[in-house]
């Protein structure tokens, strides 16, 4: 049964809609210069309490669509008792929000949940519209802004998979093909079979070819290991700050702006440290509640910057009511990656503080915040403002020093190349005098590191020192 309240509101929107979404509510050209009128349906289930308040799901569910400019006309927040198999919502609410959709001139409507291929089916029948979930809409979203050829194919595979248990709906005929000719001909196969055919060699096509996107990434991360720079990945809730963050550490112009998903393709730029050690920052795509199973198992070949990482700067945009639930979801998602804050170092990055009004307020609401598990540390920072940026490359230095070793070794005169060789894959943390024999230096080095230092200086290695 379905509670009596349902809360609604219409809310501002944005640019252009997708293609997909202009493709799938029959808009052509006449249609591509307006947005697509949309509805949004917001279930809050009595009997499954979630974590985030449903105002605060809402809200996030409207950033959604509007992150690729539809035009909302309805917002509800629609309370359930229990969850109708037919229809996800009930009858009464069903025909109010299809009058509604009628008087409104409503093309689709946007469930922020995950629907059945049946109850996606009926809903369409019942409102004369597009229905589509939250996942379809993540997959529309990741479709417009996957920029590089990997991201491109990593999307198109999450979404024919996520299509191909949906044929049902699109076939209700299921008319049959003749399979040969004369008397000997039976039947052939049907037309959902033959999608369903042609949709899996497709799927087969792309995983072969993501494969091998995969394998040449591999390549590059070896060539980059040789390469001495530790590298430090930023993670995140989609929105928390992380490309302006990126930006404010390394200089770079990564697209940074108040939207859902502005990033998706991995970044890599050099920023120094304090102490001149140079490091490789990744900013990788933001996370969200409820990301598609099939999505995080096709971006796993460009997460795998944050598998690899030294450290990982978890970005938390302490300004919205549900960081810590936010934090929670980025934590799932990098477990099912296999990041733990027991294994890989983690810093708790607590962002846009500048939104937190006064001084005084600042210090309140960071006294208040919890880390959402193992941390190394934790820096309050503003990207935009700049305000404790150097805090956390300190903290970023020392967080990288923590497990690594210090030598101090001796390099003749005629061997340069040793030179060379230390600075690039070691922190030299100070140099003697040199003598007519050559020059000692006390050098810092990363476990990455640990094993080839030895291998080349172990003759020349006359103590170790605690530095």
């Amino acid at each position: 049964m379905e509670a009596a309240t349902t809360q609604s509101r219409k809310p501002g929107s944005s640019s252009q809609p997708g293609v997909a979404f202009q493709r799938e509510t029959g808009a052509g050209a006449d249609r591509a210069n307006r947005k697509v009128r949309t509805a949004l349906v917001c279930p809050d289930i009595v009997s499954a309490p979630q974590a985030r308040v449903a105002e605060s799901r809402q809200a996030e569910f409207e950033g959604l669509a509007g992150a690729i400019g539809l035009d909302i006309v309805i917002s509800d927040i629609v309370k359930l008792r229990d969850i109708r198999p037919a229809t996800f919502v009930g009858a009464g609410y069903l025909e109010e929000l299809a009058e509604r959709a009628d008087e409104l001139e409503v093309e689709l409507v946007l469930f922020d949940t995950q629907l059945s291929p049946t109850q996606q089916r009926n809903l369409e029948r019942a409102l004369d519209a597009k229905v589509l979930d939250r996942t379809a809409l993540i997959l529309e979203i990741f479709g417009e802004r996957a920029a590089t050829r990997e991201g491109v194919l990593q999307v198109e595979l999450a979404h024919l998979k996520y299509q191909k248990g949906r044929l049902v709906r699109s076939w209700t005929h299921l008319e049959r093909q003749r399979g040969g000719g004369g008397f000997l001909g039976g039947p052939g196969e049907t037309q959902i079979e033959s999608d369903r055919r042609q949709l899996q060699e497709r799927i087969s096509l792309l995983e072969k070819r993501i494969d091998k996107v995969a394998r040449t990434r591999t390549l590059q991360r070896k060539t980059r290991d040789a390469v001495p720079f530790p590298i430090v990945a930023l993670v995140g809730y989609t929105n928390a700050g992380k490309s302006s963050l990126f930006n404010a550490l390394t200089g770079a112009t990564v697209m940074a702006k108040d939207l859902l998903f502005a990033t998706l393709d991995t970044t890599v730029r050099k920023a120094t440290l304090p102490h001149g050690r140079d490091i490789m920052l990744s900013d990788t795509v933001g996370f969200v509640a409820d990301l598609p199973t099939d999505l995080v198992a096709a971006f796993r070949a460009t997460l795998e910057e944050v598998v690899d990482a030294d450290v990982v700067l978890h970005v938390r945009d302490v300004s919205n009511p549900d960081h810590a639930a936010q934090a929670d979801d980025v934590l799932g998602v990098l477990a099912d990656l296999g990041v733990k804050g027991e294994t890989t170092p983690i810093i708790e990055v607590w962002n846009k503080i500048d939104l937190l009004g006064d001084p005084e307020n600042v210090a309140t609401t960071l006294n208040r915040i919890v880390p959402a598990g193992p941390t190394e540390a934790r820096v309050a920072v503003s990207a935009m403002t700049g305000q404790g940026i150097e805090a956390l490359l300190a903290a970023i230095e020392k967080c990288l020093s923590k497990n690594a070793r210090t030598f101090r070794i001796h390099v003749p005169h005629e061997n340069g190349d040793d030179i060379g060789w230390i600075y690039s894959h070691g922190e030299v943390i100070r140099h003697e005098e040199p003598d007519e024999t050559g020059t000692g230096y006390v050098v810092r080095v990363q476990p990455r590191h640990n094993a080839a230092f030895q291998r080349r200086f172990a003759d020349r290695l006359s103590a170790v020192d605690p530095v």
